[in-house]
């Protein structure tokens, strides 16, 4: 038996686990860091912080799990996704990674698509430009820290740094590159069109691979370090949601899985490059050859209803609320919620939107409120879904993981909103599940990223939809519908 480490460079932490060739996970440890919040709204980390992690962590899984270290076969990697990295000549950090929540750069944002148009920018990188996307971020450093630019060489994500020091390769995968905005995500290579127009030397950036390619070999002092075997392969990986996908067994059209946690995720597979003119959702590459994802995103998923019962009802646990929550009709007597306590992202809002609780009365209590936030935050990903729908993309085979997951209550919900049946996976770790497997494929254990699903992904549970009670949530939703698009003016009104 060969065994597969999954490294998950996250923004609370990092997450390493070791899994066999079939999937199940032996051992686990994670180190948390600190975020950097320098003025309101800036959001940065140190790239040694995410190192040390790895430092840390390595070592416990293997000492846990007891397996010899000669049998560790393959390394992948995932994480998040935009953080922007630079290096000297030498290697080394010039200043702390702008992390993918960082929003200091709507004025570079705007003058992306003064440069190259709004629709060719969309139509090339599959996106409209965004703040917390790496390539605004570039320009920042340039224009406001001119003195850091010029000694940059190197220029990396979060997990490809981590690649960097544990192989010595300047490497990204097109599924992470996707989220640059230099990439041409049909033709998955850097667009030198993007390049040129936004004044970016293409030889800073690192070669694209596949995600399960190999990208390097582990370097023989960092082995040592380590306490692992020099040489193991080391797969080229993904960002967070891509091997997430692939831990989720979201390999083939059809697939699609939603996560929820502070944010809520739909991902859905597709066979061909799906880019959307209205920039309603993300198209990235997948980090499967020939595959690509639909990704949108509500921004306070689990985040409205930790919220909530932080604020509001905190003397109650959360299944404390769903017991309560579960006594009540669906449209919890009248009260719709709209999940906007982060702005809204996807499909039509914006950052200026807010959250709100519509037809509030007297009769209201705190059980009303909370189960309004739950299917408010169903209904919020059920607009994402629609839109997926309304561009051929079916989304029949769906998974759910995160935090809603672990609540079976929210997961009935979830099938009932969506109106058909979701799937529960075995597997806690999906991004540390999925980084294995590309691991897998690049130490040659799996002939494909498919070929690894297969053997690895298993499902727990499937949450079986009800058919009446989707035609009374589909009521609510359309009320839902009716209402949120004229909440817009207020909003801008609002927060001017």
């Amino acid at each position: 038996m060969k065994y597969l480490l999954g490294l998950d460079i996250g923004t609370s932490g990092t997450k390493t686990v070791l899994f066999d060739e079939l999937g199940n996970a032996l051992a686990e440890a994670s180190a948390s860091y600190p975020l950097h919040q320098p003025k309101n709204g800036w959001a940065e980390q140190a790239p040694e912080d995410w190192w040390q992690a790895v430092c840390k962590t390595v070592p416990v899984v293997l000492k846990k799990s007891g397996v010899p270290s000669a049998d560790i076969a393959g390394i992948g990697l995932s994480g998040q996704m935009h953080g922007l990295v630079m290096l000297d000549a030498e290697g080394r950090v010039l200043r702390r990674s702008i992390i993918w929540c960082d929003g200091r750069t709507a004025k570079q944002c705007h003058r992306m698509e003064e440069l190259v148009g709004r629709d060719r920018l969309i139509a090339i990188t599959g996106n409209p430009a965004m703040e917390g996307f790496t390539t605004s971020k570039i320009l920042w450093v340039r224009e406001n820290e001119p003195h850091v630019y010029e000694k940059c060489k190197h220029i990396l994500l979060p997990k490809d740094y981590i690649r960097y020091r544990l192989c010595g390769e300047h490497a990204i995968d097109a599924a992470d590159a996707s989220g640059t905005q230099l990439l041409d995500v049909s033709a998955r290579q850097w667009s030198r069109e993007i390049c040129s127009a936004f004044g970016v030397d293409a030889s800073l950036l690192p070669t694209v691979l596949e995600g399960p390619e190999c990208s390097g070999h582990l370097s023989h002092h960092i082995a040592a370090a380590l306490g692992l075997p020099a040489g193991i392969p080391i797969a080229a990986g993904g960002g967070d949601n891509a091997c997430a996908a692939i831990g989720t067994g979201v390999c083939r059209t059809g697939k699609a899985f939603t996560t929820v946690g502070t944010s809520g995720v739909i991902v859905a597979h597709t066979d061909r490059v799906t880019i959307d003119p209205e920039a309603r959702y993300h198209a990235f590459c997948a980090a499967i050859p020939g595959g690509w994802h639909m990704l949108a995103t509500t921004q306070a998923a689990g985040g409205s209803l930790s919220w909530f019962r932080n604020q509001i009802a905190s003397e109650l646990s959360y299944k404390e609320l769903d017991a309560l929550c579960e006594q009540l009709p669906i449209g919890a007597e009248n009260l719709l919620y709209f999940p906007y306590l982060m702005g809204e992202r996807q499909p039509v809002l914006g950052i200026k939107a807010r959250g709100v609780f519509f037809g509030l009365s007297a009769i209201h209590q705190k059980h009303h409120m909370a189960r309004a936030v739950m299917e408010g935050v169903g209904y919020s990903l059920l607009d994402l879904l629609e839109v997926y729908r309304a561009e051929g993309t079916p989304c029949n085979d769906m998974v759910l993981c995160g935090g809603g997951a672990k609540s079976p209550f929210w997961s009935q919900m979830f099938a009932d909103i969506y109106g058909i049946d979701i799937h529960l996976g075995q597997s806690g770790e999906s991004a540390c599940l999925g980084a294995a497997i590309l691991g897998g494929c690049a130490a040659g254990i799996y002939a494909s990223v498919e070929e690894g699903c297969h053997k690895t992904v298993r499902m727990r549970h499937t949450v079986k939809a009800d058919a009446a009670r989707h035609l009374q949530y589909r009521h609510f939703y359309d009320v839902y519908r009716l209402l949120y698009p004229k909440f817009k003016a207020s909003f801008e009104a609002l927060n001017p």
